[in-house]
C-alpha cells in the first residue's frame, strides 16, 4: 500500500527581495553622405560603419532611414545591459566613433535610455 504525496501545503515567504536592472538604449544617427552618387556607393559607405558599430561595441545596428536617397542615411542602433554608467560609456563610444567617420557628416544624434521603471 502506497501512501498519498502530500501536494503544496503551507508556503514559506522568501523575504529576499532580489532585484535586477535592465537598461534599454538606443541611438538614431542622421548622417549626409560626402561625395556619393548612387544607392550602391551610398551601401558601400554605409554597410562599413554598420559592421563595425556591431563588431567593435557588440551593438544591434542597422540602416533604419533614407534608404531611397543616396547622400542620406539614418542609421539606429539598440545596446542592454544591466548597469546604466556602462551602456552610457557604450553609446558614447559609438557616437564618437560615427562622428569621427570621415566620409559622412554627422547631421544630428537621438539618444534614448530606457530602464525597468519606463
Amino acid at each position: 500500500m502506497s501512501l498519498p504525496i502530500r501536494m503544496g501545503g503551507p508556503s514559506i515567504p522568501d523575504r529576499r527581495v532580489i532585484r535586477t536592472h535592465m537598461y534599454v538604449g538606443t541611438l538614431s544617427f542622421d548622417l549626409l553622405l560626402g561625395d556619393v552618387r548612387s544607392l550602391k556607393e551610398k551601401r558601400s559607405v554605409v554597410r562599413p560603419i554598420v559592421a563595425e558599430l556591431q563588431r567593435r561595441f557588440a551593438v544591434s545596428a542597422a540602416e533604419v532611414d533614407h534608404m531611397d536617397l543616396y547622400r542620406r542615411a539614418g542609421i539606429g542602433l539598440a545596446v542592454v545591459s544591466g548597469d546604466a554608467g556602462h551602456l552610457t560609456d557604450v553609446l558614447d563610444r559609438c557616437e564618437r566613433m560615427v562622428a569621427a567617420r570621415p566620409e559622412v557628416e554627422l547631421l544630428s544624434v537621438r539618444r534614448r535610455i530606457h530602464g525597468d521603471d519606463d
